[in-house]
């Protein structure tokens, strides 16, 4: 997700930085621009480089804009759920795309619907759409008081024909960053790895609870709820942000060599002759494993660029298919070796089971298999494609079981201490700075709705 204000070439600045942020989602892509007086839009399923042409981009007319790539669950998986969103009403247009998922979704659209609205989407953007046509007042005002009615994890990012607002949730659970361009324009998105994309400089990052107004005279903010709490996501240090982008000032790369070098140490590997990592969220910590043990790190495996990210496929079976396509083993390094393979998590098992028997199929001796990730034994109800107990290995199965049903000959996974040790975060701010650990505790940030848990 990327806003830009005033900039003269913003639908290629967007179309860029969209390009950034691709591995935050595959199945869609979208971009709003506005002139200051009439809003354009240009969206559909599919890559960003296969969504937008030349033809497309130069009917997008404008200075600021709001750009999207989508990651949904299978329920989220539909043309109609493609973002960003513009409304159209006599008040003027808006336009409104989000990351995350609001927990109380569903009894918000029923006081809603009992009051006369329509629902067209799934989409928690169209749900704020909604509730900011119910309020009064300017657009700040009306955000404060909608965001008030929702729970979860999210940001949203909200444009007027003059204006761009961004708001995320008073837990924090969601990232998003300011950046600012030479020439005083600015930009905003889910990753700082879009800041080198379009060439901007990071300035912060929107904290939790705050909404933000960026307009001809700059940034104006304030903040829609009194209590709030800094617990970001562990999955986007863990998988989803890439590398080269900071969270909160903290280097993503960093933190999960950091992690790769605590495993190490929670969980070595005595035989071991090699260190390798699962690209490219593997890699990593497989460094920082390697240091850590004093072994070599050496490139096992090879992935085919153009194939996306397994994980976040909306169904299994494309998850299986994914694998075998993407990934391919050198067999001369695993050959007659014991090899440490080093992930970022188990979701559900299907994945490093393949692994494991592409690399004893390649000759490797022994494979022992680390995770930088904790156990992920809980539903995750804030946005990660994984809300059901039944979807999750760990949930079900002890380490030793899950040991076996992979076909690995060990099993190690960092703990959670491990996990904030490795990370970061509270060494560098304090203990007010924390993590949503909950698919590994249970311990879920909000109350839960709709009576979504179940065994």
């Amino acid at each position: 997700m990327i806003g830009i204000f005033n900039q003269k070439n913003v639908a290629e600045l967007s179309y860029y930085g969209l390009h950034a942020l691709q591995h935050r989602g595959q199945e869609s892509a979208g971009i709003v621009t506005s002139d200051g007086h009439r809003m354009h839009i240009h969206k559909g399923e599919g890559l960003v480089r296969n969504v937008f042409s030349q033809m497309e981009m130069d009917r997008l007319k404008g200075a600021h804009a709001i750009g999207h790539v989508n990651y949904a669950s299978i329920a989220e998986s539909e043309a109609l759920n493609v973002q960003p969103f513009l409304f159209k009403s006599a008040g003027g247009e808006l336009a409104i795309c989000h990351n995350g998922n609001i927990v109380n979704s569903k009894e918000i659209q029923a006081f809603l619907e009992r009051e006369g609205s329509i629902f067209q989407t799934n989409s928690n953007g169209e749900l704020l759409a909604h509730l900011l046509k119910r309020t009064r007042g300017d657009m700040m005002s009306r955000l404060k008081e909608a965001l008030n009615y929702m729970e979860g994890s999210f940001s949203f990012l909200v444009m007027e024909p003059d204006a761009l607002y961004v708001a995320i949730d008073k837990d924090g659970m969601r990232p998003m960053s300011i950046g600012e361009f030479t020439n005083g324009g600015y930009v905003v998105a889910a990753e700082t790895c879009a800041f080198d994309a379009v060439g901007a400089k990071y300035v912060r990052d929107v904290l939790p609870g705050e909404v933000l107004r960026i307009g001809a005279a700059g940034i104006t903010t304030d903040n829609y709820a009194k209590l709030t709490r800094h617990l970001m996501c562990s999955m986007e240090y863990i998988y989803f942000a890439r590398p080269d982008s900071d969270i909160e000032e903290i280097n993503v790369y960093e933190s999960r060599k950091r992690c790769g070098a605590v495993l190490a140490k929670e969980s070595p590997a005595p035989t071991a002759d090699i260190v390798i990592g699962v690209p490219d969220s593997g890699l990593s910590a497989a460094i920082g494993y390697a240091e850590a043990a004093g072994l070599p790190f050496e490139t096992g495996m090879v992935k085919n660029r153009y194939i996306g990210r397994t994980f976040i496929e909306p169904t299994q079976e494309l998850r299986e298919q994914g694998v075998k396509m993407k990934l391919s083993v050198i067999a001369k390094v695993v050959q007659g070796r014991s090899v440490v393979l080093v992930d970022d998590s188990i979701v559900r098992g299907t994945t490093s089971r393949n692994l494991i028997t592409m690399l004893k199929n390649a000759g490797a001796k022994e494979v022992h298999m680390r995770i930088a990730a904790p156990e992920i034994k809980h539903p995750c109800f804030y946005g990660v494609d994984y809300s059901s107990y039944e979807e999750l290995i760990s949930a079900k199965h002890t380490t030793e079981e899950i040991r076996e049903r992979i076909g690995a000959d060990s099993l190690g996974f960092i703990s959670v201490s491990g996990l904030m040790k490795g990370v970061g975060r509270a060494e560098k701010f304090g203990k007010k700075c924390g993590h949503c650990t909950a698919c590994f505790t249970g311990e879920y940030a909000t109350h839960l709705y709709n009576d979504e848990v179940t065994t």
